[in-house]
């Protein structure tokens, strides 16, 4: 619209901040919602059409910025009490990219503190409200773009995931969710965090994802882990025909609320009705990722053990709990602990060429939106902070550095919605792509939040 001169970028800016200001309140999605740099970069835009000049892929359109990456002019608050409120000196590199292809940049979105947790509620900023109903979590740690994206205020949305900060609060809250192969998008500074941290879109189709992404991707000097090559703007053609797509219930172990499970399991048909070949496994690799994960996440999170009582005054409780947990934990036990990673992911990733697989399967998490204000529903057995419990299916591809995706599947018992998984093996992000939006054009979703 904005190349064919049908739409503005100010039109089509203040179409999305008006939205915005509708369905913010309720949903307290932004940490910065920066409107009047919107604007001016909107009339930026509007200029360069009318002069003629070469336009970027994403000329014209508002995109959010999840609260862990840079922003020039803006704090990087990272969902805390006791982080700086310095405003940023340069935009981070992916920031830098979108803005270079002619992205509108809104502000920054909620997040956990520090990311530690699925849910959506930070020190910070309180609660962020799923979109289809109030109350409930919206999931996170990608908080407020999933929020806002479910919302439909605004079409891409940046998340980060290092166990599944894109893909849950994407099934939470109805929308596509990509995590790429782990170096695909620069991630600037690189976390300290035992290479968990990814970056990637959520959207409301696979074909935005797919461009937000292609537009992020690529080497950069400032990230040592970035890959080289970079990643066509389009999804290649073919859908879902001739692939074998393997589909785990519970990956041997994972515990799944009995509603999300039947949603999922009847998405399969879609699958099948598109040409491929699905088949009930249990990946061997499975059951090994639960004791990992949480010695690896707990050994990260380590490093925001507080210093006083008064910082942990100041601290999300969970996050807390989770670092007193593994106050005693050794580097020893740290690293002999990545040396069992290092194992699982080439478990992970081979798996799919020796058992015969392009993909697999699942559902993108155990339950459906619960209460904000709690680490798991209130029907599960309760924890002082193991969220990952109904997270299970995610993990495993951020350990292994593979690419995976939550697709907007289907409704639960409540009538809120539920994500299924599409993941493979490192380096098949194009593959994960072709079948997400393969499977959405077999079964649509249509998102019809109530707020």
């Amino acid at each position: 619209m904005v190349r064919a001169k049908r739409a503005s970028p100010v039109e089509i800016t203040e179409a999305v901040l008006d939205r915005i200001g509708k369905k913010n309140p309720s949903l307290n999605a932004f940490v910065a919602l920066d409107a009047e740099g919107a604007r001016a970069a909107a009339r930026a835009a509007e200029a360069a059409v009318m002069k003629g000049e070469g336009l970027g892929p994403l000329h014209g359109v508002p995109v959010s910025i999840k609260d862990v990456q840079a922003v020039k002019g803006l704090p990087t608050r990272r969902g805390s009490c006791l982080s700086d409120a310095t405003p940023a000196a340069e935009d981070a590199v992916l920031v830098a990219r979108l803005r270079a292809a002619g992205a509108i940049i809104l502000g920054k979105t909620t997040a956990t503190e520090h990311g530690w947790t699925a849910v959506s509620s930070s020190p910070l900023t309180g609660h962020t409200h799923n979109p289809w109903k109030q109350g409930r979590t919206a999931g996170g740690s990608s908080s407020g773009a999933a929020a806002l994206c479910g919302a439909g205020c605004g079409p891409l949305h940046l998340g980060t995931d290092g166990a599944g900060s894109i893909r849950l609060p994407a099934h939470f809250c109805g929308v596509v969710g990509f995590k790429p192969t782990y170096g695909r998008v620069p991630y600037t500074p690189v976390p300290n965090n035992g290479g968990l941290s990814h970056a990637g879109p959520l959207a409301r189709t696979a074909e935005d994802a797919a461009l937000m992404f292609s537009v992020m991707a690529g080497p950069s000097p400032r990230d040592h882990t970035s890959l080289p090559d970079t990643f066509p703007a389009t999804i290649a053609p073919g859908g879902l025909k001739g692939l074998r797509i393997a589909y785990s219930r519970d990956l041997g172990h994972a515990r799944v609320d009995p509603d999300v499970a039947a949603v999922v399991e009847a998405s399969l048909a879609a699958l099948v009705a598109a040409g491929a070949v699905v088949e009930q496994v249990t990946p061997p690799w499975g059951p090994e990722g639960p004791a990992l994960e949480r010695e690896m996440w707990g050994g990260a999170y380590k490093a925001f053990l507080a210093k006083s009582p008064q910082e942990e005054a100041r601290m999300d409780p969970g996050l807390v709990a989770c670092t007193e947990a593994f106050r005693g934990y050794s580097f020893e036990q740290a690293h002999a602990a990545m040396g069992r990673r290092f194992a699982y992911a080439a478990a992970v990733n081979s798996w799919f060429s020796e058992a015969g697989y392009d993909l697999l399967a699942t559902p993108s998490a155990s339950v459906a939106a619960f209460d904000v204000g709690r680490q798991l529903p209130e029907h599960w057995p309760q924890h002082d902070w193991d969220w990952l419990v109904w997270a299970e299916f995610s993990y495993p591809f951020d350990l292994s550095h593979g690419p995976a995706v939550s697709v907007p599947c289907g409704l639960s018992a409540e009538g809120l919605p539920v994500g299924l998984q599409l993941a493979g093996p490192r380096l098949a992000d194009a593959l994960v792509l072709r079948a997400a939006a393969g499977f959405l054009a077999a079964q649509p979703f249509e998102i019809t939040p109530a707020l």
